[in-house]
């Protein structure tokens, strides 16, 4: 069944401000609706519950792409678009472009948004795996003030996050570094294109003579959440890369993750391709 749609109300205030004034007067009465491709899914569907919205998509304070000497920022409404066509994302953000270029079609492109991919909450969502690898920063704001969050510490559940009511996610925070040596993406769905994923892992390596001085590891759809693989991180910190530590790290990353079976995929093969994807992210930085 699909759903009526006169029997929902859109507001769309014209400035930041009004989107937060409606927020704080009755929280949780209204959210926020963005870019609209994962609501409009529902809403097709006759499965969006809820019924009134606070559109984001024509401000314009919150659509920006910053670039400064130790960061680049991003608006909360930047679409997949904008990063793609963006010149320093793609030079020292590959793998948030390429989780954008693998975000569905154009259509999808030039409407979704990197906020609106994370605070959907999926953890089969694309753009998670790569933030949490270039260990992003989230700007929260209402009207109470605005605050900072550690994206790796943003989603508390699966479909819950630290996010209240009357808050909306500003901005995007990149940490820029020179020292990167290594970067890799990989997703894998059903098709090349416009799949969700059965898993998606993103990977960043700094290393010295051979040497690994720093990892990040971050992997989608095998738990509740995005996942941050510290222990596989710290069994590869300080040691050369060989067959030897490979296997430690995979043994690692295999006791983090918490795969399920679903209409995708099954836990064995998520296990199975994890360990892979660690193994070839690993491969081509020796």
């Amino acid at each position: 069944m699909r759903s009526y749609v006169p029997g929902y109300d859109l507001r769309a205030p014209a400035t930041l401000g009004e989107a937060l004034d409606l927020l704080a007067h009755e929280p949780g009465r209204w959210r926020p609706f963005a870019g609209g491709t994962d609501l409009m899914v529902l809403l097709e569907a006759g499965r969006l519950a809820h019924r009134e919205y606070v559109s984001l998509w024509n401000l314009r304070e919150l659509r920006f792409i910053d670039v400064h000497e130790a960061d680049v920022v991003l608006g909360g409404v930047t679409t997949y678009s904008d990063v793609l066509q963006h010149d320093a994302l793609d030079r020292e953000f590959p793998l948030l472009c390429r989780a954008a270029a693998e975000t569905g079609g154009v259509a999808n492109q030039n409407r979704g948004t990197i906020a609106g991919n994370i605070a959907n909450g999926s953890p089969a969502a694309d753009t998670p795996p790569s933030l949490l690898a270039y260990d992003a920063e989230l700007e929260l704001v209402s009207r109470r003030g605005s605050r900072r969050v550690a994206y790796e510490h943003f989603h508390t559940g699966y479909k819950q996050m630290d996010l209240a009511p009357d808050e909306l996610i500003r901005s995007i925070r990149l940490p820029r570094s020179r020292r990167i040596r290594h970067q890799f993406y990989r997703k894998v769905g059903t098709r090349r294109a416009q799949a969700i994923s059965k898993i998606c892992f993103a990977g960043v390596l700094t290393l010295a003579d051979g040497t690994v001085e720093d990892a990040r590891i971050a992997l989608g759809s095998v738990a509740p959440t995005v996942v941050r693989a510290r222990k596989a991180e710290a069994a590869l910190r300080g040691r050369r890369l060989d067959s030897g530590i490979v296997a430690t790290a995979r043994e690692a990353l295999a006791r983090e993750i918490a795969p399920i079976d679903d209409i995708r995929s099954t836990a064995r093969y998520r296990l199975q391709v994890a360990g892979n994807l660690l193994e070839e992210f690993l491969s081509g930085a020796s």
